[in-house]
């Protein structure tokens, strides 16, 4: 590996990103709520639920007796909450965001999902 200490920079790295988008469920609700669909019940409670997931999982993947367990929940959730990212793409005209962003971060959710993949199964194997 050209630089040895990035395996572990890219997990703590990792685990942060989690652990402040949940977070910000908890700050600024009404941003996730806007992207929610229509069709699923209560959304403030999905959102901050789904806040509470991303913290755990974030956490979790920081601990090797919980990493693994923290990574098949997180790609749960990010499959989870794939809906919401493609009802966001749909209607990103009424939120003011341009097309290219709303459908461009789509197809990212797959090399997120390889990143957590990764970092949960190291050590694991």
């Amino acid at each position: 590996m050209i630089f040895p200490g990035f395996r572990s920079l890219s997990h703590y790295v990792l685990a942060l990103v989690f652990v402040v988008a949940g977070i910000l469920h908890f700050v600024h609700p009404a941003t996730y709520l806007t992207i929610m669909p229509p069709q699923l019940p209560q959304p403030r409670l999905l959102v901050y639920l789904s806040g509470v997931f991303e913290i755990l999982g974030g956490l979790g993947l920081l601990l090797r007796p919980t990493r693994r367990l923290a990574g098949w929940g997180l790609l749960t959730l990010l499959v989870a909450v794939f809906p919401a990212n493609v009802y966001m793409a749909l209607i990103h005209h009424q939120l003011g965001i341009p097309g290219w962003v709303a459908w461009g971060r789509l197809p990212l959710q797959l090399p997120l999902m390889w990143w957590v993949w990764q970092v949960s199964q190291r050590g694991q194997r």
